[in-house]
């Protein structure tokens, strides 16, 4: 993929989902004087945090509306930010401009989160908008290489970084999940539908019945993109919420690839880790 960041147009139209990572990304746009407009995911997006922006609610499967408001506010340039919860196709309220690419959705639909997402981004590119990614409008967000916390990753935990790459690696065609706990090399827990909090409080919930022998302070969270993955779309995110649930979990800290990861409100997850005793380690891709 080519990078688009040399030649962003103003406005950029960003698709918002849950979470403060729509709101990172608007505020770094408008830092550098791009201005943002987000087009709210109904049932997703924050109501009160989108206010402070120019935005437009949307909902799944409104593809003709969608389309029709990034003309009006004349964004060529688009990004999808932030969580959503896959719907099921019967609860999709279908308008025209949906209905006329059924057979692409229906497509889309049928593979993981990255089949989906690239494969409604196809359908908008060919109606003549680009698809941007975080490196393109926002590169201020993305994990550095390096430890950004006090703690620094032991040989033990150095371990479990490499066991956890190796792991993900090679789950990634299968588009399951972007994330997987190792301790003492044993791999306890990989990211399945409940996303990372979930598998954090997993782990959490197996420390408590005893099914984790290893103490409290071992094992890593390590996260990455999927091998092949369309790196506009979903990429792997963390923030201070996951400082919290992998100290819940009694682990040591957590590995990302730097570059390829939003650390969504950075300050906050370092003095989270920091606070908990938890390393943040940006990897080399």
């Amino acid at each position: 993929m080519i990078s688009a960041a040399s030649d962003i147009s103003s406005p950029v139209g960003v698709i918002a989902g849950g979470g403060a990572m729509p709101f990172a990304v608007a505020e770094s746009l408008a830092a550098r004087g791009i201005a943002p407009v987000l087009f709210a995911l109904r049932g997703a997006c924050d109501p009160a945090r989108v206010e402070r922006f120019r935005h437009h609610w949307i909902s799944v499967g409104q593809l003709g509306r969608a389309t029709k408001l990034f003309r009006s506010e004349g964004c060529r340039d688009l990004i999808f930010i932030g969580t959503l919860l896959r719907p099921a196709l019967s609860e999709i309220r279908l308008d025209w401009g949906t209905i006329r690419v059924l057979g692409r959705v229906w497509a889309a639909f049928r593979g993981g989160d990255d089949h989906l997402l690239s494969g409604i981004g196809r359908i908008l590119e060919q109606d003549g908008f680009r698809m941007v990614g975080i490196r393109d409008v926002a590169p201020d967000i993305l994990m550095p290489e390096g430890s950004i916390a006090r703690a620094k990753p032991d040989s033990a935990a150095a371990a479990d970084i490499a066991k956890g790459r190796e792991v993900l690696g090679a789950l990634g065609p299968f588009d399951i999940g972007q994330a997987v706990v190792v301790i003492d090399g044993h791999v306890v827990a990989v990211e399945d539908i409940e996303g990372t909090d979930g598998l954090l409080a997993r782990v959490a919930r197996l420390r408590e019945a005893g099914r984790i022998r290893a103490k409290s302070g071992r094992g890593v969270l390590v996260k990455a993109p999927k091998s092949g993955q369309d790196l506009r779309f979903d990429l792997p995110a963390v923030g201070a919420k996951t400082i919290e649930g992998a100290a819940r979990a009694g682990l040591a800290g957590i590995a990302v690839i730097a570059g390829h990861t939003i650390a969504a409100e950075a300050q906050a997850m370092i003095e989270a880790a920091d606070s908990a005793g938890l390393f943040i380690q940006g990897l080399s891709a």
